[in-house]
């Protein structure tokens, strides 16, 4: 059987030193290959057709059009590419990653992040096999903002009451909540829990971004602090819980791959919620919030997963699917939450 082909990357970074750094960084293993090396965005979009990258890096801070715009120019054209975001530019609050996200980039890292001077190390090689993962995703373009019609919430609807919504997202999760939480009115009555993996340093800005774009206020979900109606970001370091009263909780156990888990915000309202818990597993990598959503409808509860076709990366709704989730495409996945009858609050 012949070699796997190297996957091909196109590095887009104003500084000189730093892309020739991780350009060692990248071509460590044999199974990368820098095809281009450019200090503009423009520089990068004339060649992309030449070059035929399998995957981008993208500085957001570059001289002429910032890494936003090209981010958004790349996935909107001709040939998309999948666009990895590096930024050093990820104080906390930064609205720019999130808007690169949301824009049509797969994922992004800060810059620090990475262990540029130990290419050899285990953790440089985590970081490679994921960068060769994400070449498998469909990169989409952000659709136009919808309108912020005041909808009303419908008082009635098909499903038992619900006390809270959990949400599962990792790659194109941004987009993919952009779009779900459009569709829900700024009266939507039920509190909305978020795990969105994310690299350390994006998860706030993310959740200012989102409380521009959506009706419903998005907020970081501060242990203590009780779920009312809105939109709640489990922060960085730990797990997010919710308990019967709807009091957000912290469990800081570092075990399983993700941290903050879908899985453990999950089982959490599996167990104090039973049957008036609802989540939704949206496009990723891997399987984060199936054991959770299989929680949840053990306990008499509903779970909802968005559909292949319009998964950036359809990992994790297919494995919620597969233990019994009800499938949807996203732009329908709105409606089925408005569709689910409040419960009284605790």
């Amino acid at each position: 059987m012949s070699p796997a082909k190297p996957v091909r990357v196109a590095i887009c970074d104003d500084s000189r030193t730093y892309a020739h750094a991780l350009r060692r960084f990248l071509e460590h293993d044999g199974d990368m290959e820098v095809v281009g090396v450019h200090s503009t965005a423009e520089e990068l979009l004339r060649a992309l057709n030449r070059e035929r990258p399998d995957l981008v890096t993208m500085d957001l801070e570059l001289p002429g059009m910032d890494g936003v715009t090209a981010t958004e120019r790349i996935v909107r054209g001709q040939r998309p590419v999948p666009v990895v975001v590096l930024s050093a530019h990820a104080r906390p609050g930064s609205e720019r990653a999130a808007a690169a996200l949301a824009g049509g980039a797969v994922e992004a890292i800060l810059k620090g992040a990475l262990p540029l001077t130990e290419a050899g190390g285990v953790a440089a090689s985590a970081v490679r096999r994921r960068l060769r993962r994400l070449t498998r995703a469909q990169p989409r373009p952000m659709p136009a903002a919808a309108p912020r019609i005041p909808r009303s919430t419908p008082r009635r609807g098909g499903h038992r009451p619900v006390a809270a919504i959990g949400v599962a997202a990792s790659t194109g999760g941004p987009q993919a909540l952009a779009v779900l939480l459009t569709e829900l009115p700024a009266d939507f009555p039920t509190p909305i829990v978020v795990v969105q993996h994310m690299s350390v340093g994006f998860t706030e800005g993310l959740a200012t971004w989102l409380d521009r774009q959506t009706p419903l206020p998005v907020r970081l979900a501060v242990p203590g602090t009780i779920a009312g109606p809105g939109v709640w970001f489990a922060p960085d370091g730990g797990h997010t819980t919710l308990d019967k009263q709807l009091n957000l909780g912290r469990n800081t156990r570092t075990g399983g791959r993700h941290v903050p888990s879908a899985d453990v915000l999950f089982e959490s309202m599996a167990a104090t919620l039973g049957a008036a818990a609802a989540v939704v597993v949206l496009t990723g990598l891997g399987r984060d919030g199936a054991a959770g959503a299989r929680a949840v409808l053990a306990a008499g509860g509903v779970a909802y997963a968005e559909d292949e076709a319009s998964s950036v990366v359809a990992g994790m709704p297919g494995a919620a699917a597969a233990v019994g989730a009800r499938v949807f495409p996203l732009d329908e996945l709105g409606g089925a939450l408005r569709r689910l009858t409040p419960a009284a609050r605790p």
